[in-house]
């Protein structure tokens, strides 16, 4: 027997009659095509269906199966209770579904994902693509959504949370693991890497719903991300610290270290500016492919602007400013290792190209710089964002008024 979906405005009766009496009846969706409604008119109260064949090709075909047991104790024929309804209405789909066409097959995760990659409207389709293929479709995809539980949900997000940081491997080899020690900040990460996934996933079955191809969304509503694992992580280099990291770096690569420090630009947007996007008159860069999906334009300062003006000599139009020894895009994870091998020569604390950008944030804001400004600069979405990484460091009044206030106890030697 199938399992009762539920539904908090139809499945009691004081939840029902709080709903506004309307001419069209209150639907939900039991499987694919297959719909039980509530019509709550001025004088009755129904349990009404309708049907359409999968893929759309016919229009819903409507029936009323019972009226409602709001008033009047149910008897299972006639009147019926939430639950009644619904077992009546899937022997009705049950009828009308197998006279003239085979039951369809079941519609798994990885259809569910198929449909959310092609309709995708979000911000970064290459990196929650690569997600998918990578990680999400081969560990859930062949579940069938209308099996899909909570449980297996949250014993998958947990197992990515437990697991270690994936490195970047060849096709059709062994996948490879990042080491990293078992720490609080490494737990963290690893949670919160799988909040980010989780979120890929939820928004694909979702989208699903929202398209009537699952029943419910019961399984992966309940399923919450890890709590705090979202803190912001502050790594952000000194003066000293970027001389020696980019003294430290290969000669191949150190020109996207240096302009990731001069322009607070992230790595793929860096990767893929041309000759063509950069302005000598206004001494700017045009950023066409960002994360948000906006361009949007760098103001370099005098050393940016020699750095730039240096990397296009005999360059056309359409190469990239800062390319491969080979004259090629630096490619998604291709920093990893060059940055790497840059700290650990330099004698630094592991950092990340993303930390540059919060470096270059991080000078702004200590030379006082409004975070308005700061938050163009970079092109953050909201100016919440540049208070949440770099307020704190900011000369303001309130640091100014607490060391001039309290000083002066005199109980430190």
């Amino acid at each position: 027997m199938a399992r009762i979906v539920e539904n908090a405005d139809l499945q009691n009766r004081l939840g029902r009659l709080r709903l506004e009496i309307r001419k069209k009846p209150y639907w939900m969706i039991l499987s694919e095509g297959q719909h039980l409604g509530y019509y709550r008119g001025r004088r009755v109260r129904k349990w009404v269906v309708r049907f359409r064949y999968p893929g759309g090709s016919r229009s819903y075909q409507e029936a009323t199966i019972a009226e409602a047991d709001d008033y009047v104790d149910c008897d299972g024929l006639k009147i019926l209770s939430f639950k009644q309804a619904q077992e009546t209405a899937r022997k009705w789909f049950a009828v009308i579904g197998q006279t003239d066409y085979p039951s369809s097959k079941p519609y798994l995760v990885a259809d569910a994902l198929d449909d959310y990659l092609e309709g995708f409207s979000g911000k970064d389709l290459a990196n929650t693509r690569r997600r998918i293929e990578a990680i999400i479709r081969p560990q859930i995809g062949r579940h069938d959504t209308a099996k899909l539980t909570a449980t297996i949900i949250t014993d998958w997000h947990l197992a990515l949370a437990n697991a270690p940081a994936r490195l970047r491997t060849a096709p059709g080899a062994v996948q490879n693991y990042r080491q990293t020690a078992d720490t609080v900040d490494a737990r963290r990460s690893r949670r919160s890497s799988a909040n980010r996934i989780l979120t890929i996933l939820k928004a694909a079955l979702n989208a699903a719903y929202r398209n009537e191809k699952v029943a419910d969304d019961n399984a992966w509503r309940r399923v919450r991300p890890f709590a705090k694992a979202d803190a912001p992580r502050l790594r952000s280099l000194a003066d000293d610290e970027t001389r020696r990291l980019v003294s430290a770096c290969n000669p191949n690569f150190r020109p996207m270290v240096m302009a990731a420090l001069l322009t607070g630009a992230r790595y793929s947007e860096l990767a893929a500016l041309e000759v063509r996007d950069f302005d000598t008159q206004s001494k700017s860069l045009w950023l066409r492919d960002t994360k948000s999906g906006t361009p949007r334009a760098i103001y370099l300062e005098a050393e940016g602007f020699r750095l730039v003006s240096e990397a296009i000599v005999d360059k056309s139009r359409t190469e990239p400013i800062f390319p491969r020894p080979d004259g090629k895009r630096w490619g998604a994870a291709h920093q990893m290792r060059p940055m790497q091998a840059a700290y650990m020569a330099a004698g630094l604390e592991p950092v990340g190209f993303h930390d540059l950008r919060r470096t270059y944030g991080a000078r702004l804001a200590r030379k006082g710089v409004p975070m308005a400004v700061i938050a163009e600069a970079p092109g953050h979405a909201d100016e919440r964002i540049t208070r949440k990484h770099y307020a704190h460091l900011a000369p303001s009044y309130v640091a100014q008024t607490i060391r001039e206030a309290a000083a002066g106890l005199g109980i430190v030697q």
